[in-house]
């Protein structure tokens, strides 16, 4: 999988990091608290959605909010970022996996669709922020996935060709963010997307279980 690869670039939530529980937990104390009611295909709508699209989103679908973007997303890192800093954690054998590419001399970036503030937050947390050489957001790019912008911002900051740069995914649009950059992509499985694993594996390069099935070479090649 590492083989003519000089960056792995992750996604976050569900890929690096176990947190895609928090975001329901979210979205439900949010629209309790103002009265809101969830609309149909709510999930698939802001899939891949940078952090400022979903806000402007809900915006957009609940005209009853009375409040700006910026006060949607504060609210929303208010809600959250206690639980990225003390009960997130790695996706299993994530850290294993990042000793074992470092020693090969891959480079490591994020390329996310969450705000930078709980980004930088979750990686000090689990003590691995030193191991990125870049992270960007979504919200720093023209569009958030399935365009390729935010991959391919990251391969620049990395300063490594699309080409050689392997990407971890755990969604459908992430997964084809990834490919629209000429990105090879692993997917990730992962409990808030495993509806999603058929379609997953259909856009995949690869997919993993957990990061041991790299570190002991049992990974699927699709």
């Amino acid at each position: 999988m590492l083989t003519n690869k000089d960056a792995v670039i992750f996604d976050l939530d569900g890929s690096l990091v176990d947190s895609m529980w928090i975001w329901p937990e979210v979205d439900h104390d949010y629209m309790k608290k103002y009265h809101l009611t969830m609309p149909p295909h709510f999930h698939d709508a802001i899939e891949g959605m940078s952090y400022t699209e979903t806000a402007q989103y809900f915006l957009d679908v609940f005209p009853s909010l009375k409040c700006t973007l910026e006060d949607v997303k504060a609210e929303w890192l208010a809600m959250s970022f206690d639980k990225y800093m003390h009960k997130v954690t790695l996706k299993e054998g994530a850290r294993e996996f990042l000793d074992y590419a470092g020693e090969r001399g891959i480079r490591f970036g994020i390329a996310t669709s969450n705000t930078r503030e709980l980004v930088e937050a979750v990686l000090d947390a689990l003590q691995i922020s030193e191991r990125f050489t870049t992270i960007c957001t979504a919200c720093e790019v023209r569009a958030g996935k399935p365009a390729p912008d935010v991959y391919l911002k990251a391969a620049k900051e990395l300063q490594v060709t699309p080409e050689r740069c392997l990407v971890f995914e755990d969604v459908p649009n992430g997964i084809l963010a990834g490919k629209n950059a000429n990105m090879k992509v692993c997917g990730v499985d992962d409990d808030f997307s495993r509806p999603m694993e058929e379609r997953k594996k259909e856009l995949a390069d690869y997919y993993i279980s957990s990061y041991y099935d790299i570190v002991n070479q049992t990974y699927e090649i699709l």
